[in-house]
């Protein structure tokens, strides 16, 4: 069962990121110093997007998929204390197998 109970609408996505650990040399980087992740795994897709004609497009990604991102891509969002991106299917760069 998923923590979360949103379903993205469109061809939009919910991503959670996987953060790295990053250590260097015994020194803690703070969280602000940080580079973003840019590689999640998918936990959520809508249905696609809609066409003019009424035709839904097919998503390219699916619920488990690992996925890279830009680096500024999605909206930040907070659920259930998790932190998550929804963005759309167009800001994923592509699929990690």
């Amino acid at each position: 069962m998923s923590d979360i109970n949103i379903v993205p609408l469109g061809d939009r996505i919910i991503v959670k990121p996987i953060e790295r650990e990053v250590m260097k040399s015994g020194i803690i980087i703070p969280d602000t110093a940080k580079e973003k992740p840019m590689e999640g795994e998918v936990v959520a897709a809508g249905q696609g997007k809609l066409k003019d004609n009424g035709e839904r497009l097919p998503m390219d990604v699916k619920k488990g998929d690992k996925v890279l991102y830009g680096k500024y891509s999605g909206t930040e969002v907070k659920i259930n204390d998790k932190n998550y991106l929804i963005m759309h299917q167009d800001d994923v760069l592509g699929i990690i197998k």
